[in-house]
């Protein structure tokens, strides 16, 4: 608390100091607070390739006279004047993208009247929704190497200061209402600092702190004044946002065409006060438990909560009735199992109630072997009833995760295969995920980052499963 409380101060005094010492109440250094060097933090994985227009630029046979005219019939409520900069971003979402473009495109059927909602619930502009599309390329369980989690890609204590619940069971971060929500607020506090739109769309990506900074450096609160003194990851993103607005709107001229999502777009939403979970509905009615996976990932181990208060769960509207024809036997069938007692307890502790037993080895101490599965010392001990950190060969450790270490054999096109059936690739120089893609049939770029949880940024050395198609 103390070091908080010191952190805001500095961030107080910082911001005194930029704004030539104006007034700040106690929310806008919450505000500073939570959204200073967020950029840094939760953008370290972007979803769409890295392009520097600083040095790079896109042609297109488009003739400029044609992407002016249309930039400026779209009449937003937030646009930018037409450049090279802004150009280079309109032709690579319309052009340059593919696939990806193809796949955001028919995911937005779904999730873009979700976020209009919102943002005309605050009155905001609704084209903030395109915000997404560069945040995180629509992916709901969206995360960067930072832990920036969701569609929005919020950091767990901006998530936490927004008001989203992140325990055990739920991370309303890949709610995508409720995070929805976060940012429309989240904005809205930016815009009631900066008075300008393009400029909250700048502190949502960078903070409010570096918006701050470069405007005391400029002397001016217009965005390309600003431009030389952003960061420099940060200058292309208002200009992405453009870009992206732009190939939505012009998506027919460009031949770019919807697939068909596996999300229904006509859903009910149901009120859960009991402890339930995916498979008792999905065995008792028939939901794929993919479909209510996807309708609602803030369920980290497929269950609802609903002994600890009201959640919401969403469901496709033609199983409505018959959840509610059913909801005795839902409940009741094999509670004892997945929900048991046990079970609970082992989440709440942190881990997901399926065990592996493992002989501890000469060398080993608690803190290798919880690297080692992805967990934690303080739970080794609790799981295991150890009050210190004395163990002895041959002891036997229960963990609980979410899945440890595979033994592979190596093969000599960095791809391995574990005993469960996936792929595990190796990185290398030059890769994409839509290059590593086209070597295993029938597996997209998009199926990749949903069963890694990741974005579409890959680095050299990274492991990533390959889901068996």
């Amino acid at each position: 608390m103390k070091l908080k409380k010191g952190l805001s101060a500095i961030i107080l005094t910082l911001a005194c100091f930029l704004t030539n010492a104006q007034q700040i109440d106690s929310i806008q250094i919450r505000q500073l607070d939570s959204l200073m060097g967020e950029w840094y933090l939760k953008m370290s994985a972007p979803t769409v390739d890295i392009y520097q227009m600083d040095s790079v630029r896109f042609t297109s046979n488009v003739p400029d006279s044609v992407l002016i005219q249309r930039l400026e019939k779209m009449n937003s409520y937030i646009t930018l004047p037409f450049n090279e900069t802004v150009k280079s971003y309109m032709v690579l979402y319309s052009e340059k993208l593919g696939t990806k473009m193809t796949q955001m495109l028919t995911l937005s059927d779904y999730y873009f009247p979700i976020f209009e909602e919102v943002f005309d619930r605050y009155g905001m502009p609704l084209e903030l929704k395109y915000m997404s599309v560069i945040e995180s390329a629509l992916n709901p369980v969206a995360r960067s190497r930072a832990g920036a989690l969701g569609i929005w890609q919020f950091m767990y204590q901006t998530g936490k200061l927004y008001g989203l619940k992140i325990n055990s069971f739920v991370d309303e971060r890949l709610d995508v209402e409720k995070a929805a929500d976060a940012a429309a607020r989240y904005l809205l506090d930016a815009y009631n600092t900066f008075q300008d739109w393009n400029l909250a769309i700048c502190a949502y990506n960078c903070g409010s702190g570096n918006v701050l900074k470069a405007i005391r450096r400029s002397g001016s609160k217009q965005f390309w004044d600003l431009y030389p003194y952003l960061p420099r990851e940060t200058r292309g993103y208002v200009p992405a946002f453009v870009g992206a607005m732009y190939a939505f709107t012009y998506q027919k001229e460009y031949g770019l065409i919807k697939g068909e999502t596996m999300l229904p777009i006509h859903a009910d939403t149901l009120e859960i006060n009991k402890n339930l979970h995916f498979k008792q509905i999905s065995e008792i009615i028939g939901v794929p438990i993919e479909i209510l996976r996807e309708m609602n990932p803030q369920y980290r181990h497929d269950i609802v909560p609903g002994n600890e208060g009201t959640y919401i769960l969403k469901i496709p509207f033609n199983y409505t009735g018959d959840f509610i024809e059913k909801v005795d036997t839902i409940y009741a069938h094999k509670a004892d199992t997945l929900l048991s007692p046990k079970v609970i307890k082992n989440i709440q502790e942190g881990g997901n109630g399926a065990s592996i037993t493992y002989k501890v080895k000469s060398g080993d101490n608690l803190g290798k072997i919880a690297q080692r599965y992805h967990v934690s010392v303080n739970q080794l001990r609790k799981w295991n009833h150890i009050s210190g950190s004395m163990i002895r060969v041959g002891q036997r450790l229960t963990i609980y995760s979410n899945g440890g270490p595979a033994p592979v054999t190596e093969k000599k096109d960095d791809t391995t295969i574990d005993p469960d059936g996936y792929s595990v690739y190796t990185v290398k120089s030059g890769d994409s995920l839509y290059t590593i893609a086209k070597n295993f049939p029938g597996v997209s770029a998009d199926d990749i980052m949903k069963f890694n949880g990741i974005s579409s940024n890959i680095k050299p050395g990274m492991k990533i499963r390959i889901p068996k198609k």
